[in-house]
């Protein structure tokens, strides 16, 4: 048995509400990750509080502006100036120098966080302006891969929570928090079920991120 499907039999197994989502949905297939770590946590700076296209754009425009493939030296070697030339607003030129800084001076070891667990990688990423948990979470959740990932801030996880178990309101986070434990090790795939479940009230420009 695969581990997509040993983790949805379990899933099914401790919360069987969540059998016909599954079967509706299919298997586990979260988007692709970025081609590196660097990478992916630039393009979720650039896309916080914005639109989809506008993000996109935006985000094409950095990545030209480093030379097609953006790396920490890189940044490092561009000014604000730059940076913000491209579409980027203060804070998030800023943020993304803080990145590539603290890429770069140890901090955060983006060529090892394999050696890392979940809590360590957090910790150190939550370091960097513009990088909160819940942008922490999504990295390991999609570009890391990390399994048992349960992003209980996360609204539509919380309205996914909420519609597979017919709630009348979604869960706050830490009574979700709770909720999770009977999950793992397979919490992220609950979570992104959570996500299928409101897929169809989540605007494109939401689940383009996901």
């Amino acid at each position: 048995m695969s581990d997509a499907a040993a983790g949805a039999a379990h899933i099914v197994r401790v919360d069987p509400a969540y059998a016909g989502l599954i079967e509706a949905v299919g298997a586990f297939n979260p988007r692709p990750g970025d081609a590196d770590a660097f990478n992916s946590l630039a393009r979720a700076i650039v896309f916080q509080q914005l639109a989809g296209a506008a993000a996109r754009a935006i985000h094409g425009r950095f990545t030209a502006l480093l030379g097609g493939h953006p790396t920490a030296e890189g940044v490092l070697g561009t000014s604000i100036e730059q940076l913000r030339a491209v579409g980027l607003s203060g804070n998030k030129a800023a943020s993304i120098a803080d990145l590539a800084l603290k890429a770069t001076d140890g901090t955060l070891p983006l060529d090892r966080l394999d050696q890392l667990t979940d809590a360590e990688i957090t910790q150190r990423l939550i370091t960097v302006r513009g990088i909160g948990r819940w942008t922490a979470e999504m990295f390991l959740i999609f570009q890391l891969r990390r399994p048992d990932v349960w992003p209980v801030d996360d609204l539509g996880v919380r309205k996914g929570y909420a519609a597979i178990h017919h709630l009348p309101t979604p869960p706050a986070p830490k009574a979700l928090d709770a909720l999770g434990e009977i999950y793992r090790p397979y919490r992220t795939m609950a979570a992104w079920y959570c996500w299928r479940a409101v897929d169809t009230v989540l605007p494109e420009t939401d689940l383009n991120l996901l």
